[in-house]
């Protein structure tokens, strides 16, 4: 194995990229001072994992960054590939080349890779560890590091002498096994002091274990008892109902049996009324035929007077000279004639209105008749109706509202179990969340303390004693540090609140907007803190915002979680008004002047210190709100006083200002602490005292990281605690939350058809408070049709006669007029008249003779009308009786239907009832016992023998007791029995139902913590067995590579220095475990052995012969040189270069030198030189091949 190739980038000098490619052999780098020679050293070390800026010669980790020059800008990062030929296997991995590359950022982040995956420095340490290339780095000798290993203390020796021999890696198992074995005891310590607690809380928890396996037996008495009771019901009620069934059948049959009967009735009923209006028209006609004759025998008669007054006229005139009329008279006779006439007319006029008034009033009568008739029968069948649907309609009401009462139950029910689930797992998430942020704490903390440790062990194993004086100084540093640290740590505690700030400021991710705590936000001048605090009141615990939407937003968070009130102090207010303060006197001072903070929240805070001022006391407080009305004064012992408000008194909790200004007060002291720790440390460092520093860090680091561990375990055994917490309350709440929604459903639906129903049996209800269909009506509007249609008869007749009256007296006015006008020409014509007038007689005679026969026909026929209308109005009559009977037939056998269906109706009522009942006892089973009825009645019925589950002395029955005989149904038993349980249960009293279950798993907790005390025991032991077998390993490697390296001393100490001795001693001979080792050097002629006494040169000697022992008895793959001959004369150079021939043979040499005789030896040449910008370049010359 040899380095093959080494590239540079942003390392230091080395800005732009360098690669140097390294052969088996020996590699000169040379140039000027200052050229960057020795950067090349660093570069291989730092690539390596060295974590010491002073070893890499710069003040901190970030100073191997290319810093810039007056040409070249800075660079933001550095990084160094090393490439290794592991052709011959030497590195523990299966490559043939190996590349290790190491990038630093100049934010502070270092990452390393191993052929190009990610790693860790650990991982680095351990594939280079087993090649002899320990973290003290001893292949790589550095400028000045000669004079070092002289000066080492023994125990630094031996940690060469160990890195060369590979037992670093056997102490690292060491230490982790003692962090382990430290860790197992304060694990061991943690599991006894938990058995402990949990022994001590086994005995309460099995007395309430005992209670409630006693419930648990009283409990299954109390649910036997009342599902046989229960199903008993459940048997009762399911008789009663299939006995009311029969006898519906029965109701039902007769039910049918009478509507057909009534159906008959109502036929016969429409039939007879069929017949009457069939009637109807008959009598109609025989009276329109008897009135029209009536009329014709009149007009006959009046023909026959006519006639026979017309015969009486020719025979006066014919019996002799006739003088004739007086025309006066005859038109006296004329005039009463027109009004005879004009009184016909309005007579005719009077009987036609009568006759339109008659006419009318029968087609009135007859329809109010016909609609009469036809809602008489609709009410008939309508009344039938509406009671069969009442009765089904209050039937589903009643069914409906029991379900939806049962259904509202069950919902309260249902969300108060999930608002208790919920609540739960509220408050385990919020204990979680809580948990969890101290956890990631725990755990970022953690991710270096391994490293830390192991650093500090290392040094504690190579650092020598300190001075006494010394170590004391570092002491009181210490002590006042962990003493400020631990205040630190106690006022932090103080900010640590929990309230609905504290949750706020956790929730800072996921609330946009938080600014902070006003408290960290807010800086206050030393000794005015609890002034402004009690001067912004609770607003010195707030939470700053940047606004209002941030506020909303912060309390909608409150709300939701439910963490209680919080005060916000919203920043980017706008500025407060320009308004004038008044000057204030010398020893005052405004609040807002002594506060310093951020310009967004500044606004606020000057609103909430508007003209509030800070005085030294009362008496001063009490002088400037005297003369200054507008101000408030504060004492700085936070008392306040104004005009309109005061506060005070002794010294309450301090307010987070005043925690925080405490907080920053010591953090100062603390890092002026720290400051004096880190002089003590250097002081240390200079007189060879770091060695107790470095075990205190050390003890430090392991108490930490042990603390670490133990926090860590107990923060998540309480975490997954919780976690399954959370997870069953939110799965109960799920199943809870889709019950209640399933629930609500049922429940509207219900409720909507409820709704519905209630309004058809409110209709249906107040339609049924209609008054009984009553004949009356129709019977009283058919006997007012018939008499209407008697009075239209009559009118009519009337009419006809005024008619023909008038068509008789119709022109005799005229007539008489004309006729005296003839008489007075008539006297003149009198002869002609006369014979006329015989001939006139003669007519009349035949006229008269005709409508005597005609009178005859027509009164022969107006008897046969006479008698055909009372004919008909017999059939009428006859008619109008059966009609009367039918309807009262009909009646009747309506009401023994309704009574029928009244009784069917409450039947079905009552049905409806039972089944409610049942259904009702079907749910209860359901709910409180999570039986279905058909499994209620089959496993718990009246029929099922009783079986005895508990003993005389009401315990419970052992599985080796012997089991009594079931015992028969008895009611009253199992009521007696029934009490008798929840009277046991009410003795009990107040009973935990998770006892036994707690009970068990702290049982079973205890056994568990029992025995993993075992296990950590065994573990214990075995540690011990470890750490036991790696020292006797380091004993045995130590012991064999001391001997090596002390023959290959001597050998090497001769060789530099011909005829002086020199030997490597054991400060604690036997001890190979703590032993250091001593250097002895006497050249020739010289009898000192204090390597003190000796010249530079020989100091560089010795350390070069201790170095080449080193190297020959544990040959390591490669070794750099940093100008390790710098010291040397001529004659020692040569033999020094003899030994570098001799180490070529084994191993890749990298020498830094000045010196021409070591390049000459070289196989390879690197020159080195610094450019004009500042910036190293490499040139590289092949001197053998």
């Amino acid at each position: 194995m040899h380095l093959k190739s080494l590239t540079l980038r942003g390392f230091k000098s080395f800005a732009s990229t360098t690669s140097l490619a390294f052969e088996p052999g020996i590699t000169c780098v040379v140039g000027p001072n200052g050229s960057g020679k020795s950067n090349v050293v660093d570069a291989l070390a730092w690539v390596m994992g060295e974590q010491g800026a002073k070893s890499l010669r710069g003040g901190k980790m970030e100073d191997v960054i290319f810093a810039g020059t007056s040409a070249r800008a800075p660079l933001g990062r550095a990084e160094v590939t090393l490439t290794i030929d592991n052709t011959d296997g030497a590195l523990p991995i299966d490559y043939t080349e190996v590349t290790i590359s190491r990038t630093m950022f100049r934010s502070g982040g270092s990452e390393y890779k191993i052929n190009g995956s990610t790693a860790r420095l650990l991982d680095v340490q351990d594939l280079l560890s087993d090649s002899g290339i320990g973290r003290e780095m001893h292949v790589i000798v550095g400028q000045g590091q000669l004079d070092s290993i002289l000066q080492a203390t023994p125990e630094i020796r031996r940690g060469f002498i160990e890195e060369a021999a590979g037992v670093l890696k056997h102490r690292k198992r060491k230490e982790k096994a003692l962090r382990k074995l430290e860790a197992t005891s304060v694990n061991l310590n943690r599991l006894s002091d938990l058995l402990a607690e949990l022994r001590r809380q086994l005995k309460p928890l099995g007395r309430q274990a005992e209670v409630a396996r006693k419930a648990a037996v009283i409990q299954i008495e109390l649910r036997d008892a009342k599902a046989r009771l229960m199903a008993d019901d459940y048997v009762q009620a399911s008789l009663a109902l299939e006995s009311e069934l029969a006898a519906e059948a029965d109701l039902k049959a007769r039910r049918l049996v009478v509507e057909a009967a009534l159906d008959a009735a109502r036929a016969a009923e429409a039939e007879a009324e069929t017949a009457s209006r069939e009637s109807l028209p008959r009598v109609n006609a025989a009276q329109d035929t008897w009135y029209g004759l009536a009329g014709l025998r009149e007009r006959v008669s009046t023909t026959i007077s006519i006639a026979g007054e017309r015969v009486r006229n020719a025979n006066a005139a014919g019996e002799g000279d006739r003088p004739g009329r007086d025309p006066e008279l005859i038109e006296r006779e004329a005039a009463e004639m027109r009004k005879a006439e004009a009184a016909l007319a309005i007579e005719v006029a009077a009987a036609e209105k009568g006759l339109t008034q008659a006419t009318e009033a029968l087609r009135a009568s007859e329809q109010a008749h016909e609609q009469a008739e036809r809602t008489f029968t609709a009410q008939q069948r309508a009344i039938a109706d509406r009671r069969e649907g009442l009765a089904r309609l209050t039937g589903e009401v009643n069914t409906l509202r029991s379900r939806t009462e049962a259904a509202g139950s069950e919902i309260d029910r249902l969300t108060s179990a999930r608002d208790d689930a919920l609540n739960r797992a509220a408050e385990a998430k919020h204990r979680f969340a809580a948990l969890e942020t101290r956890l990631s704490g725990v755990s970022e903390g953690e991710s270096g303390l391994d490293d830390a440790y192991e650093r500090a062990a290392e040094q504690v194993a190579s650092i020598e004693a300190a001075i006494t004086e010394s170590q004391r100084g570092e002491q009181k540093a210490q002590t006042e540090r962990a003493s400020l640290a631990a205040r630190l740590d106690g006022l932090a505690l103080g900010l640590e609140r929990k309230d609905a700030s504290a949750a706020l400021l956790a929730a800072g991710e996921s609330i946009g907007g938080l600014l902070g705590s006003v408290a960290a936000l807010v800086a206050v001048q030393p000794g005015y803190e609890t002034a402004v605090s009690a001067a912004l009141g609770s607003a010195a615990d707030a939470v700053a915002v940047a606004g209002l939407d941030a506020a909303v937003d912060a309390f909608g968070h409150l709300k939701a979680a439910d963490l209680g009130r919080a005060g916000l102090l919203l920043g980017g207010s706008p500025e407060p008004g320009n308004d004038t303060w008044p000057e204030l006197p010398s020893e005052a001072v405004w609040a807002i002047d002594v506060v310093t903070c951020g310009a967004q929240v500044r606004p606020a805070l000057v609103r909430l210190l508007r003209k509030v001022a800070l005085v030294p006391d009362l008496p001063a407080a009490r002088t400037l709100v005297a003369g200054l009305p507008d101000v408030t004064a504060v004492t700085r012992d936070g008392d306040v006083l104004s005009q309109w408000f005061a506060s005070g008194g002794s010294s309450a909790k301090p307010s987070l200002i005043e925690v925080q200004a405490a907080i920053d007060e010591t953090q100062g002291r603390l890092n002026a602490a720290q400051a004096e720790v880190e002089r003590a440390r250097f002081a240390l460092a200079q007189h060879q005292a770091e060695l107790a520093q470095a075990r205190e860090a050390a003890e430090f680091a392991l108490a930490r990281l042990h603390e670490s561990d133990a926090q860590h375990a107990a923060l998540a055994e309480e975490l997954a605690a919780l976690s399954q917490t959370t997870r069953s309350a939110q799965a109960e709440a799920t199943r809870l939350e889709a019950s209640i929604g399933a629930a609500q459903a049922t429940r509207e639906k219900n409720r909507e058809a409820l709704s519905a129903l209630e309004q058809r049996l409110e209709l249906a209800s107040a339609q049924t408070g209609v008054v009984e269909a009553d004949p009356g009506e129709r019977d009283r509007l058919g006997e007012v049709a018939r008499t209407a249609r008697g009075a239209e008869m009559e009118a009519r007749l009337a009419l006809r006669t005024i008619e023909e009256r008038a068509r008789a007296l119709a022109g005799r006015a005229d007539s008489l007029q004309r006729a005296a006008q003839a008489e007075r020409q008539a006297r003149q014509r009198a002869a002609a008249r006369r014979e006329q007038l015989r001939r006139e007689a003669e007519d009349a005679r035949a006229v008269g003779v005709a409508a005597a026969w005609l009178l005859a026909r027509v009164e022969a026929s107006h008897e046969l009308a006479a008698a055909e209308r009372s004919a008909a109005e017999a059939a009428r009559a006859q008619a109008e009786a059966t009609l009367a009977e039918a309807r009262r037939s009909g009646r009747e056998l309506a009401k023994q239907f309704e009574e029928l269906v009244d009784s069917v109706h409450r039947d079905e009522l009552a049905r409806a009832e039972q089944r409610v009942r049942l259904e009702a006892l079907a749910e209860k089973a359901l709910l409180e016992l999570g039986l279905d009825a058909d499994v209620l009645v089959a496993e718990y019925g009246p029929d099922q023998l009783v079986p005895v589950l508990t003993g005389a002395d009401g315990a419970a029955l052992a599985p080796d007791d012997e089991k009594p005989e079931p015992v028969a149904f008895v009611r009253a038993e199992q009521e007696k029995r029934l009490r008798a349980a929840e009277r046991n249960l009410g003795v009990l009293g107040k009973v935990n139902p998770l006892a036994l279950e707690e009970f068990d798993a702290l049982q079973e907790r205890h056994a568990f913590l029992a025995e993993q005390l075992d296990d950590l025991r065994k573990t214990r032991a075995d540690l011990a067995d470890i750490i036991a077998e790696v020292d006797t390993r380091v004993q045995e490697v130590f012991a064999e590579a001391y001997a090596d390296v002390e023959v290959a001393f001597e050998q090497s100490f001769a060789r530099l220095f011909p005829g002086g001795e020199g030997r490597l001693v054991l400060t604690e001979p036997g001890a190979w475990l703590t032993t250091g080792v001593d250097v002895e050097a006497r050249p020739a002629g010289k009898k000192v052995k204090r390597l003190s006494l000796l010249s530079g040169g020989e100091r560089s000697l010795v350390a070069v012969a201790f170095l080449v022992a080193l190297f020959k008895a544990r040959p390591s793959p490669f070794y750099i040189l940093d100008e390790v001959e710098a010291a040397l004369d001529d004659v020692n150079l040569g033999r020094l270069l003899q030994i570098y021939e001799e180490l070529r043979e084994n191993s890749q040499l990298l020498v830094i030198t000045h010196q021409k005789r070591t390049m000459e030896i070289a196989d390879a040449l690197y020159g080195v030189t610094m450019r004009a910008d500042g910036v190293s370049a490499v040139i590289s010359q092949r001197l053998r091949d």
